[in-house]
């Protein structure tokens, strides 16, 4: 491995080693309640810290109507030649129906797109995962550089003050200096600021933030880095190599704090006993209106990727609670808690 100009080799070893890591890492987390504020259609919706709904647990409220992100002021990097990166399936988190008031059936307004932003998010215990969240930005053909410097902006003025908060572990002072994508290859190249702080002896959450950044893309199926235009040798990897950051449930669709559309379509990937857990909508009022059993392709130490539909029925368009959970072998009570505010809206 050849050492950037300026920056320890032993912060290179720490890039090198998360590909050989793999794990679990399960997270606990507290119900989002709600308030009836619609999303607007395509936009980032984030829940922002607030009073909670009667007879929910204690969580974030969004108020207010949020409104799209913006794409911040990051320095320009090359795109590879060839089809731009699309975001793979983004229409699934936007609405299907029209809440009241009134966000559209359409897609992300013409000129945008949306791409997804992988932050990570802990509960009670203290256990950290990945999760995503969505950002619309100019439409470019430079899609995957605009999410990299999404991710490098990091999460909104809501999303930290979330309850449990929205977090980074990328230094903000990262700049992008390139990025190439051929034959299914993205090689992303960072300065120096990437690896600062980071500890040799353990995995990074921040490689792990920038895999799911570019693997996101149909076009991008495995990732090379370079730092400050050095490749850091152990690359590239696949999201396989990540795994020890995402919680025993990963919900990769819908986004944290995006519409779950009516059915509501749920996908991710899981490693739980038996590779089966449980899926819940709730409302606003924390009513559970549907919970159903999911079955994941593999468990019980491996990973199984997802999907399932939920139906449910509400008056009226919401903030809601998206929960996937284990019931756990020894007394059947829930483990691997995670929850997600989503927007939820009337079928038809």
């Amino acid at each position: 491995m050849r050492a950037a100009a300026g920056l320890p080799s032993a912060l290179l070893v720490a890039l090198s080693v998360v590909g050989l890591v793999a794990g679990c890492a399960p997270a606990t987390q507290p119900t989002a309640t709600t308030a009836a504020t619609s999303p607007a259609a395509g936009a980032s919706v984030v829940p922002s810290s607030g009073g909670t709904a009667s007879g929910a647990p204690s969580a974030s409220v969004p108020s207010g109507a949020p409104s799209a992100s913006t794409t911040p002021g990051a320095p320009s990097a090359p795109v590879a030649s060839g089809a731009p990166a699309t975001p793979a399936d983004a229409s699934q988190d936007l609405p299907t129906t029209a809440p009241v008031p009134s966000p559209t059936a359409a897609p992300a307004a013409t000129g945008t797109v949306i791409v997804r932003a992988y932050f990570l998010i802990a509960g009670p215990s203290g256990d950290a995962g990945l999760v995503p969240v969505l950002r619309e930005i100019p439409a470019t053909a430079g899609v995957a550089a605009a999410a990299v410097r999404e991710l490098i902006a990091g999460p909104n003025a809501s999303e930290r003050n979330a309850q449990p908060a929205v977090s980074s572990d990328v230094p903000a002072d990262t700049r992008l200096l390139g990025l190439a994508i051929s034959k299914g290859l993205a090689t992303v190249d960072l300065s120096s600021e990437f690896a600062a702080g980071m500890d040799p002896a353990k995995p990074s959450a921040r490689v792990a933030q920038l895999l799911y950044a570019l693997t996101q893309f149909s076009t991008v199926g495995q990732v090379a880095f370079e730092l400050n235009g050095q490749p850091v040798s152990g690359w590239p990897a696949t999201r396989a190599a990540a795994t020890s950051w995402l919680p025993a449930i990963f919900v990769d669709r819908p986004a944290w704090g995006a519409a779950a559309g009516n059915p509501a379509r749920v996908s991710g990937t899981a490693n739980v006993f038996e590779a089966v857990f449980r899926a819940q909508i709730r409302d606003a009022a924390g009513t559970v209106l549907a919970d159903q059993q999911v079955q994941a392709a593999c468990g019980t130490g491996c990973w199984g990727d997802f999907s399932t539909t939920l139906g449910y029925a509400v008056g009226k368009g919401q903030w809601g609670t998206l929960r996937v959970y284990d019931l756990s072998a020894k007394d059947g009570t829930p483990v691997h808690v995670v929850d997600y505010p989503t927007w939820l809206t009337p079928a038809g």
